[in-house]
Order: structure tokens, then C-alpha cells, then sequence
């Protein structure tokens, strides 16, 4: 999870805006496929480590990624803008501690 991280940032590091980040399809689409991986390596955790480490909504990672692949065409590239920018920081200090 940590490289799909440090990836989405590295994506991201000339992109300023939501607006930018919307209009940009290629973009789009890096994020979320790196969004859906995380949520895959999510769905394979224990649920020993989900109860030992409840700080992150695991529940709600596993389902974007559900909706990235059973619902694709109906993502909301605006979403995905608010989820990076809100919860993408919180997860990746969670991340560095483990």
C-alpha cells in the first residue's frame, strides 16, 4: 500500500486542482487503478490486523475499490479528488508507523 501511495503522490505532484486533476483522463485513470490496488491489498487483510488497527477505515478502502471494479464507468473523478486530498494523508502517516 505504501507504493501505490507514494505513487498516486508522485502522479499527483503537478497537479494543483481538482479542476486539473478532472481533466486530465490518463491521470484519472493512474489514480484509480492505484486507489483499486490499495483497496485489494486491503480486502486480503486479516481481520485480526483490521481489529488491531482500527485508526483507518479499512471497510471503506475495500469498498472504492469494489465500486473501481464492479462499478467503473459510474466513478466520480471529483470523489476520488476529495477522498485523495482528505483521507490519502491520514493513511499514509498510519502506513509509515507500521
Amino acid at each position: 500500500m505504501k507504493e501505490e501511495v507514494s505513487n498516486i503522490e508522485q502522479f499527483l505532484s503537478d497537479t494543483h486542482s481538482k479542476e486539473e486533476f478532472v481533466a486530465n483522463k490518463l491521470l484519472c485513470h493512474a489514480v484509480a487503478w492505484n486507489l483499486q490496488c490499495i483497496g485489494e491489498n486491503v480486502y486480503k487483510l486479516s481481520s485480526d490486523f483490521i481489529e488491531n488497527h482500527q485508526e483507518i477505515d479499512w471497510k471503506s478502502i475495500e469498498g472504492l475499490r469494489h465500486v473501481l471494479v464492479h462499478d467503473y464507468y459510474n466513478v466520480n473523478m471529483e470523489m476520488l479528488w476529495e477522498i485523495i486530498e482528505s483521507d490519502m494523508p491520514k493513511l499514509k502517516h498510519y502506513l509509515e508507523l507500521l
